[in-house]
């Protein structure tokens, strides 16, 4: 049920026109899925929702490359998230936070390799601006989620 949540997250986010002029800079409403799934469920349920979402969100959106820009930042994302979590001394908003962060680290080193070339290094600055700020967002509402609905659906 929760790879289902992200997917329309996807679908709904792929539907909100760019509200900056960088390329590439989303919100990353599907996120939530996964902080949800790693606080309540645990990270076996976080790491499939999070790579089960990119390999449908590519299948049904994506292009020939995209979905390797995505799978670099879902998973540079989602370990950095994971050690933040198993220390303890993190928050919700914390950790989504360092995910968006390193999401586009993730996607930037992705595309590095791809494009053997340092100049999209240029996009870093404002996609690590974006990834804080939508990290933000995104964890404001997670912490929200959990705290509303977690116990309701923790198994």
């Amino acid at each position: 049920m929760t790879v289902a949540v992200a997917m329309v997250l996807s679908f709904v986010e792929s539907q909100i026109p760019a509200f900056v002029a960088v390329p590439g800079v989303k919100i990353g409403l599907a996120n939530l899925a996964v902080i949800f799934a790693l606080f309540v469920f645990g990270w076996r349920e976080a790491l499939a929702v999070s790579l089960v979402r990119v390999l449908l969100v590519s299948l049904l959106f994506g292009n020939a490359v995209g979905w390797l820009y995505s799978l670099s930042g879902a998973l540079l994302s989602f370990l950095v998230m994971l050690a933040l979590r198993a220390t303890g001394k993190f928050s919700v908003l914390g950790i989504s936070v360092a995910g968006g962060v390193f999401h586009n680290i993730g996607q930037i080193a992705a595309a590095m390799a791809v494009l053997r070339s340092e100049g999209v290094l240029y996009y870093l600055p404002p996609l690590l601006l974006s990834g804080t700020i939508a990290g933000a967002v995104i964890g404001i509402a997670s912490a929200i989620l959990i705290d509303r609905l977690g116990n309701c659906v923790k198994m």
